[in-house]
């Protein structure tokens, strides 16, 4: 598996696997609606993973990690992959976003060095505003309400 950039051509896999996996290319965070697609992303080649960002100063953003395959470890070398392109950036911090009930990515990130931040209670009601196919009830049949924002330091 090689970890890159992703390219032109990469454009149409995108689009079909945030379709297929996610929905549409769209996401909602922080009450604002994101069009994947235009945000820089990392590759899993041959089209086994993907991670979107976006930079903002000093920090980033892990704004989508999507591994085509679970358990293989795409999920972490893509976020390797990335610590390492943001720190030559000189990149503080990344930090990643998700919701109460995705017990698995709480996990996830926490066992990659990411620390619980914040907690934005009722925040996704205020997405689905934004996004209504924004499901009620998520993993596990816990009802989807807050946004929980983890954060690795890079430096």
């Amino acid at each position: 598996m090689i970890i890159r950039q992703a390219r032109r051509q990469d454009a149409d896999w995108i689009a079909r696997l945030l379709t297929e996996r996610w929905g549409g290319v769209t996401i909602a965070a922080h009450g604002e609606v994101f069009d994947v697609r235009s945000l820089p992303a990392l590759v899993a080649d041959p089209n086994q993973g993907l991670a979107t960002y976006r930079v903002r100063g000093k920090e980033a953003e892990l704004m989508l990690l999507d591994a085509v395959y679970r358990g293989r470890g795409i999920g972490t070398r893509l976020i390797e992959a990335l610590v390492e392109f943001l720190r030559e950036q000189g990149i503080f911090s990344l930090w990643v976003m998700t919701t109460n009930d995705n017990l698995t990515a709480l996990r996830f990130y926490q066992r990659r060095g990411f620390e619980l931040r914040q907690v934005r209670a009722g925040a996704v009601s205020e997405a689905r505003l934004l996004k209504p196919t924004i499901p009620e009830i998520g993993d596990h049949g816990i009802p989807i309400r807050d946004e929980i924002d983890l954060c690795r330091r890079l430096i």
